[in-house]
């Protein structure tokens, strides 16, 4: 059995607004290659055209760790976060990421929260998994109307 993201209740899938999820397997590649690569923000636009900016409040780590602060923009959102769960991938046990991002003042119409989640664990056969998913909150959802399937 594959393992699972790890979902605080306020951001759990199919109670939130909004969810993604997009993995990938593949071979020649380990957890530990992965990870470097997740946990340092200076990386992120080198391989996500979308992340800019990147870096950390109040700390002269240039990595991500349990609790810590940090930024990036965004889709042309600048966006505040901390992590909220880090485990470095070990022998039998995946990398798990996640943080808490949020746009907007707290209490206001236009806050926009998400809860980003890595999970990368080895896989037999030289193989690795890597699962993303996220999970957003609006101050003032829209409400949802599945789109139209019959005419």
């Amino acid at each position: 059995m594959q393992n699972s993201i790890h979902w605080p209740e306020k951001f759990l899938p199919g109670f939130s607004d909004n969810f993604c999820s997009n993995e990938v397997i593949v071979a020649g590649l380990s957890a530990a290659d992965i990870w470097p690569l997740l946990i340092t923000p200076s990386l992120w636009p080198s391989y996500y055209t979308n992340a800019a900016n990147p870096g950390l409040h109040d700390t002269d780590s240039d990595t991500l760790f349990a609790d810590c602060r940090f930024y990036f923009d965004t889709f042309g959102f600048y966006v505040e976060s901390q992590v909220t769960e880090y485990v470095a991938p070990n022998a039998g046990v995946p990398g798990r990421i996640s943080w808490h991002g949020w746009v907007g003042e707290e209490g206001s119409a236009d806050r926009l929260e998400v809860l980003h989640a890595w999970l990368v664990e080895d896989l037999s056969q030289g193989r690795v998994r890597i699962l993303t998913q996220e999970t957003q909150m609006a101050s003032q959802p829209k409400p949802w109307r599945p789109p139209r399937l019959i005419r």
